[in-house]
């Protein structure tokens, strides 16, 4: 067999927790692929190597003095490196990074070294090949992922490699600088090695012991998510719910490849499982619950409206031609409702009103600001009567009124508006209804 594991940045945020990664990694000799973040917090008011990072290129970029900044960082690494008792000195590499940080390679690069730093780590504490990310993943000129271009570079380069570090997070583009994914993607280097090598498994290790049925902010001690597939994991991960990046699905998804969520630090737990498609039957009707507040909705009346051909077409161009993206759209006979970020809409409220006014010459325009969406999801919601049933009566019976309540046409999931003062009690009343009822 082989994996690949990921280690986020709470699983490497000292030497303490390096040698429970590295003590799970030599348990298992199919771990051959590891992706490594850059250090995290090692206690709450601690700070992100790669805030750190931000912050030290900014006083750079700024022409102040950034050396007080660096030597922390440093000294961040040489607590591990000595923690480990490794025989590694990374003067060489700060040098290089200070100079960089001097000619403005740009925040792409600053943020970048955390990941190659603990990547060369990581390779001399395993003594693991370390292969620089930046010689195997590719971004085109205007920074989008070169997906199949990066995934020969990886197969090739790791055909005869039996183990190798690959750091998180970044890449190269055309002209050789440095380009990083979004916050948290080192998820995505884990899942485009995994495709690249065909693994078995990609293993996810964080300090959660899977994805949980709903935000533990809001629900005390939720259950964990045995086995999720990858849309019902999209669905969640879309309305808030962040365990794993979302663009980590696509390369393993292609390949068939499962995702394993695990728990550095209580590496006995299962974790949850991200799969495909999946005959086991889930324990309860939902998966998972999650959402997300700050929406407004537009409510546009017109009789007669359906029998307009282009009607929708012509109110959604007024949207676009603000750069307005809307998340819903219920419609009735004589209605269409549009649910929006409250934030993108706001600079452009009265604009978007009187362009509606011209397009579709409408009956009334109304606004309610300060709206959550909910999203349901449940594979297990397609064999089972009721389900909508079930949470109007769960949201009713918590005084609870719903604005507005949508089901795709795949069942897999029912989005429910509410007001944003409404948005925990919601949940706490879903939870109830579908998972504490059962336990």
């Amino acid at each position: 067999m082989k994996k690949v594991v990921k280690f986020g940045g709470s699983s490497l945020a000292n030497a303490e927790q390096f040698k429970k990664a590295g003590d799970i990694i030599r348990s298992d000799a199919s771990r051959r692929y590891v992706v490594p973040s850059a250090p995290g917090k090692r206690y709450g008011s601690d700070e992100k190597i790669t805030d750190m990072l931000y912050a030290c290129y900014a006083e750079a970029e700024n022409g102040r003095d950034y050396s007080e900044i660096l030597n922390r960082i440093r000294k961040r690494y040489e607590e591990i490196i000595d923690g480990l008792g490794l025989s590694l000195n990374l003067d060489g590499e700060f040098l290089t990074i200070s100079e960089k940080f001097g000619c403005k390679a740009g925040r792409d690069y600053a943020a970048s070294r955390g990941e190659y730093l603990n990547g060369i780590v990581m390779a001399a504490y395993l003594g693991f090949d370390f292969i620089d990310a930046a010689e195997v993943i590719f971004f085109d000129s205007s920074g989008n992922l070169e997906s199949e271009q990066t995934n020969e570079a990886l197969a090739a380069r790791l055909s005869g490699t039996e183990h190798a570090v690959i750091p998180g997070f970044y890449g190269s583009m055309q002209d050789g600088r440095i380009k990083t994914f979004s916050r948290g993607g080192s998820d995505i280097t884990g899942s485009l090695v995994a495709r690249a090598i065909q693994a078995d498994m990609y293993e996810n290790w964080t300090d959660v012991s899977g994805f949980l049925v709903a935000d533990p902010r809001i629900i005390d001690n939720p259950e964990v998510i045995e086995t999720i597939t990858y849309r019902e994991l999209r669905e969640l991960s879309y309305m808030g719910a962040s365990v794993l990046h979302e663009d980590a699905i696509f390369p393993v998804r292609k390949e068939g490849i499962p995702i394993n969520i695990r728990n550095t630090n209580h590496p006995e737990d299962k974790g949850t499982l991200i799969v495909e498609s999946t005959c086991r039957r889930p324990k309860y009707t939902i998966t998972g619950i999650a959402g997300k507040k700050g929406f407004c909705s537009i409510n546009i009346e017109k009789a007669m409206m359906n029998a307009e051909v282009g009607f929708g077409r012509k109110v959604l161009g007024v949207f676009e031609k603000y750069g307005i993206s809307f998340e819903h759209m219920p419609s009735g006979i004589d209605t269409m409702t549009i649910f929006v970020h409250q934030s993108e809409f706001e600079e452009y409220e009265q604009s978007v009103i009187a362009g509606i006014h011209r397009a579709v010459q409408p009956d009334t325009v109304e606004l309610e600001s300060d709206l959550a969406l909910i999203a349901v999801v449940g594979r297990g919601m397609r064999a089972t009567r009721g389900t909508a049933g079930r949470i109007f009566s769960a949201l009713a019976h918590a005084h609870i009124n719903v604005k507005m309540i949508d089901q795709g046409s795949s069942e897999l999931n029912i989005i429910i508006g509410v007001a944003n003062d409404d948005f925990e009690p919601a949940i706490q009343a879903i939870y109830d209804i579908f998972i504490t009822a059962q336990l």
